[in-house]
């Protein structure tokens, strides 16, 4: 399968996201709380396995939640198990996990991953 570009445009209950295997970049952006979960990360999770096969050098995650539901965090706690799985393997990376001021719970969530899967983390604060 030749790689392409993973475009989703941010809709009212979903987040923009794009995967770009030529720059080794997976964004994450907007609120993220879709009718079905399964449905709508599904196809991300598959790029995502298919990226792994040849990735870049250093993969750069960048997560900007405006809300998170539980059913989409079960997707995220997925893409962080495998990300730990291919940083084991020697496939570095690095995760930027931007939250908005005064968002204690985004930024909790953040570093709860974070202490779970003992991945390079970058917390960077957006200022309204």
């Amino acid at each position: 399968m030749k790689p392409e570009i993973l475009r989703i445009e941010k809709e009212q209950k979903t987040p923009f996201i794009e995967l770009d295997p030529f720059e080794g970049v997976l964004t994450i952006e907007g609120r993220s709380i879709p009718e079905d979960p399964e449905a709508f990360y599904n196809s991300v999770y598959i790029n995502m396995l298919e990226y792994y096969k040849a990735p870049r050098e250093l993969t750069t995650f960048n997560f900007q939640f405006e809300y998170i539901n539980s059913g989409s965090s079960k997707f995220i706690l997925k893409f962080f198990l495998l990300i730990k799985q291919q940083y084991d393997a020697g496939n570095d990376c690095v995760v930027n996990w931007r939250y908005e001021e005064d968002d204690e719970n985004i930024l909790d969530l953040g570093r709860h991953y974070k202490n779970t899967f003992k991945l390079p983390f970058k917390f960077i604060e957006i200022y309204s």
